[in-house]
Order: C-alpha cells, then structure tokens, then sequence
C-alpha cells in the first residue's frame, strides 16, 4: 500500500465503514466513519477495523524486514492512527450498538477482546486522535492505543466516559482488566459514569495532550506526535515489551471464558469459521 493510496473495509460494502490510508511511508491511518457516531457494530470490528489492523501489521513487518535486508538504518519506522470521522467534530465513537451486545453471548470472548488485545500489543505505537465523545468501547479503543490527543472541546462539546453504570451494563472482564492499567481516576469513571472533559482527561492521565481546534487539528497533531514515536519501532521490540507489561491484562482476558451454551458456541463458531 504506497503513501497515495487508500483501502476502505468491509471491502465491497456500500457505504464502507473505515478507511485505511498512509499519510506518509511511516505512517497508517485508520479512520471510522460508521454512520453518524461510530458504533462499534459486529461487521464494524469484525469486518472493517480487525483486517485493517491485520494489513498495517502485514505491511509493516513485511516492509521492516525487506528494509533490514538492505541494511536500511531506518527500516520498521512506523506508527498507526486511528481518527474519527474527518468531516465532522462530534464523535471519536460512542461504543457499541447495545442491543447487538446482548444478542450476542459470545460478543467479548469471540468478537471484541481479540481486537482489544491486538490493538493493546500492536507492534508499533499507536496514537489514537480523539476528535470528540469517546463513550464506552470507543474510550476503550482509545485506552488501547499508546498515545491519545483530544479536542479541547471549546468549540464543541466533547466528553470521554464510561456511562454503563447509568444503563445497567456490567463491565466484562476486559474493559476492567485496561482500565486498572491505564487510568487512576477509577472511581469516576466506573461507579460516577463522570464525563471527564478535556481538560479533566487530561489531568487525570486519560489522554497525553488537548489540541485547540476541530478535527483537523487534533490529527495535525496526532500524525506529530506519530511520527515521533514512530522510530521506536525500529528494532522490532515495541509490541513485545507491551505485551510484558500488559501481561496481567492479557492474561485476565484470556481466561475469562464464560460459561459454555449451544448459543454462545454457535455464535463464536461463526466468527471463527469466517475467517477459514
């Protein structure tokens, strides 16, 4: 995929649901832009943002390793983007389609925690561009990620929270498992559903930097912070030494295997067979 071309998945979808682009030779952006706020739906991960993760990866080692064969001193430099919708201020994503989640007992285990684990050990850093609301699996996307720049919301609202404890959705294994990790606001998040603007988010660790400005602004500064970040991936140990650190996340999420039925076994059997 060269640095002028874009792929958009599902591939043969109308309209598609995420475009996958390079904005320069080390850079992958990935932008979702699945209706009007990006709900994470079971062909939005399955379909569109689980092989686009899988083509930056294939890209990315398949390039590092040609470039180490030439002796290229910069061969694996690398970092991925993920950005919300670029024609609109208001949404990174608002989190799932709920009524699909409770259809589906096999959702986390089959559909969203292998992609919450590959993102979380990605090979290369990750920025995720918070361009406005980033509510439930959307802030966990976002926590996945290495990196996170926000909207400071002056312009237009925009708010980061976990608001299952206001509709009375348990929290599976894995979003609990990322956010003892990564956040240290706990509290508020989880039991208050508080909606951490800008500025709290970033003053409680949830996001690295606040960018004046809309969406343009927010993914200037994203691909900057990318592109700093993106040597560090040179040498092949950044997915590795993540997956150490995150190990207990790992770990947990991997173990937490609900309980077996016809029905769960079924709709996991599905997912999988897909991809034969």
């Amino acid at each position: 995929m060269s640095s002028a071309s874009s792929i958009q998945f599902p591939k043969d979808s109308s309209p598609p649901l995420l475009t996958l682009t390079r904005p320069s030779p080390a850079l992958w952006q990935i932008e979702l832009h699945n209706g009007v706020d990006n709900r994470l739906t079971k062909i939005m991960l399955n379909d569109a943002l689980k092989p686009a993760l899988a083509t930056v990866e294939r890209e990315w080692r398949k390039e590092r390793a040609e470039g180490k064969s030439r002796k290229d001193k910069d061969a694996g430099t690398a970092a991925l983007i993920i950005v919300g919708r670029l024609s609109q201020d208001k949404f990174f994503s608002n989190g799932f389609d709920f009524p699909s989640v409770l259809a589906d007992p096999a959702w986390f285990p089959a559909t969203f925690d292998p992609l919450l684990l590959h993102l979380l050990t990605f090979p290369i850093p990750t920025v995720a561009a918070i361009n406005g609301h980033c509510f439930a699996a959307g802030a966990m996307i976002a926590l996945a990620c290495d990196y996170r720049v926000m909207t400071d919301g002056a312009k237009r609202n925009a708010w980061m929270c976990m608001n299952e404890i206001d509709f009375g959705a348990a929290w599976p294994v894995s979003f609990a498992a990322l956010v003892r990790a990564k956040v240290s606001a706990i509290r508020k998040m989880a039991f208050e559903g508080h909606r951490f603007t800008p500025s709290e988010a970033l003053n409680g660790g949830l996001v690295d930097e606040i960018v004046a400005g809309g969406t343009q602004s927010v993914l200037k500064r994203a691909r900057e912070l990318a592109t700093e970040k993106a040597p560090k991936a040179r040498e092949g140990v950044w997915g590795v030494i993540k997956a150490e650190i995150y190990r207990p996340v790992i770990e947990l999420v991997r173990l937490s295997v609900p309980t077996l039925n016809v029905a769960a076994d079924e709709s996991a059997a599905q997912v999988r067979l897909a991809k034969l």
